[in-house]
């Protein structure tokens, strides 16, 4: 197969300047109104994940130039979605929704111009939609959000690589900047890419003074988000470690990641993509963009980053790999290029009814009943994720009730780690619990509780240090609650807040 990709009839529209395919209007229509239409199903369920909370909680009770863990694009948008319609899951995912539909259609374009036909745009972006992006697409996070800039860059970089326009790098550099503003990846995606190009040219993109003047635009729009971080020890640096403990990167990473990509389909594009970019005379223009492709993955595999990164660069291999089958199926003869193409409309059917099965479109009860489809990740994964922080919440609402005036006297409500203060501080500010208090990560941030607390109403487990602090710990039970208590009241603090602050704070 290697042979055959290297050996890809060159196709006359492929990486000039000459006219395209024509686009597959309809076909592409049908695909992302599939997409759409399964998307907002699934916002619908089952609840609010933990980042989506601490989300909106993060940019209503503190909007700020950056914070801990990201910028602040995704905070303040969740925030300003959740005031428009507080507790709408549809209209707080709707940017996540749409990301996931534009990524859908920009990988058959970005098909259309590397050559594809038809079929090859529509099979690329099926493909790309069926994958780790619809996955993560189902919340409003970074993670959602991100792959769309990447694959606009990408596109945008890729026309460019055909029609040579330098007000596209203009347009990249505003997309740049809207990737800086949602987490701060992008730069290893234009180092990645400057090296592909000094590599395997073209050289005169690193001339253009439309990239220059795209990359001052990134560098302006960041400034106060810099400017932050300087003035909070440059907290972001610290996220490196955090994600190196979570994510040890070997086997999990390819698994994730590879299966990320769906087996059926989107794996073999990716894999026949990849070697056809950096192999293809035919895709010879975007041999750079090849190059990058594998620095970027290098990149995250050595500094053990999320495999989830991976959404990001999805789009291109996938389109590519289209390409590629197009081309080899174009130059086999009529029975091997029929056969070719039911293949892959069995394993294109295939991969939605698996797609759908476990999307988050049915209820709980239905999810049960389908259980774990073929080669994916079963919806009650999201179930367990969603419905998590509700439970937590409503578990500490009734703790704090249960305790007594004097004992609320003074009391404030501490985490052990963001996600359980975001849910006291999402739901539990609906129910009357005054804010959450953590020192794990942005939570730190935040600020810690005013000296004159005498006591902590702990969600966690216990703590060594505030065993150490405070003289008195009891559990709080709660009726219905199984295992060991999550939350403990402890009273009798022994030592000063600034000095307890700074022994709870965690990454």
């Amino acid at each position: 197969m290697t042979s055959q990709v290297t050996a890809l009839a060159t196709d006359p529209r492929a990486g000039t300047g000459n006219a395209l395919a024509p686009l597959a209007r309809l076909p592409l229509a049908a695909v992302g109104t599939v997409v759409l239409t399964v998307m907002l199903l699934g916002s619908r369920n089952y609840g609010h994940f933990f980042d989506e909370a601490y989300f909106v909680v993060a940019g209503r009770d503190h909007p700020a130039a950056g914070y801990f863990d990201q910028p602040p694009l995704v905070p303040l948008l969740a925030a300003g979605l959740d005031r428009l319609a507080h507790g709408n899951l549809v209209v707080l995912r709707l940017p996540a929704t749409f990301a996931v539909v534009a990524i859908t259609l920009l990988t058959g374009l970005i098909a259309r111009e590397l050559g594809g036909r038809r079929w090859a745009q529509v099979l690329a972006a099926a493909a790309v939609a069926m994958s780790l992006v619809s996955s993560v697409g189902h919340w409003l996070a970074t993670y959602s959000i991100d792959p769309l800039w990447w694959t606009v860059i990408t596109y945008l970089l890729v026309r460019w690589g055909r029609a040579r326009d330098d007000r596209l790098l203009l347009a990249a550099g505003a997309v740049t900047a809207l990737s800086l503003l949602t987490k701060f990846l992008v730069p290893a995606l234009w180092i990645a890419v400057a090296i592909g190009a000094l590599a395997c040219g073209p050289r005169r993109l690193l001339t253009r003074p439309a990239l220059w003047g795209g990359a001052a635009l990134a560098v302006v729009a960041i400034l106060p988000t810099l400017w932050w971080q300087a003035g909070h020890d440059w907290a972001y640096t610290r996220m490196g470690a955090v994600v190196r403990a979570e994510w040890p990167g070997g086997a999990g990473f390819a698994l994730v990641g590879l299966f990320g990509a769906g087996l059926l389909i989107g794996l073999p594009l990716l894999l026949v993509g990849a070697v056809a970019l950096l192999r293809s005379p035919a895709l010879r223009p975007y041999r750079f963009l090849g190059v990058a492709l594998v620095l970027v993955v290098a990149a995250i595999v050595i500094t053990h980053g999320r495999s989830y990164y991976l959404a990001s660069v999805y789009a291109l291999p996938m389109a590519a790999g289209a390409v590629a089958a197009q081309s080899w199926a174009g130059r086999r003869r009529r029975g091997g290029s029929t056969a070719l193409r039911i293949v892959a409309i069995v394993a294109l059917l295939g991969s939605a009814a698996s797609w759908i099965a476990a999307s988050p479109v049915w209820s709980p009860g239905v999810a049960e009943r389908i259980g774990t489809p073929p080669l994916r990740a079963p919806a009650t994964m999201l179930i367990d994720g969603d419905t998590m922080l509700k439970g937590l919440s409503d578990t500490v609402v009734a703790a704090y009730r249960s305790l007594s005036p004097a004992d609320r006297d003074g009391l404030v409500i501490v985490a052990e780690s963001y996600p359980f203060a975001a849910a006291v501080d999402y739901y539990g500010r609906d129910q009357g619990l005054p804010r959450a208090y953590s020192g794990h990560r942005a939570y730190y941030y935040f600020g810690r509780p005013p000296d004159d607390a005498r006591s902590v109403l702990w969600i966690g487990d216990p703590s060594p240090v505030l065993d150490g602090a405070f003289r008195h710990r009891r559990a709080v039970p709660v009726p219905g609650e199984d295992g060991d208590p999550v939350v403990r009241l402890y009273t009798d603090r022994t030592a000063a807040w600034p000095d307890l602050w700074q022994r709870l704070r965690s990454q």
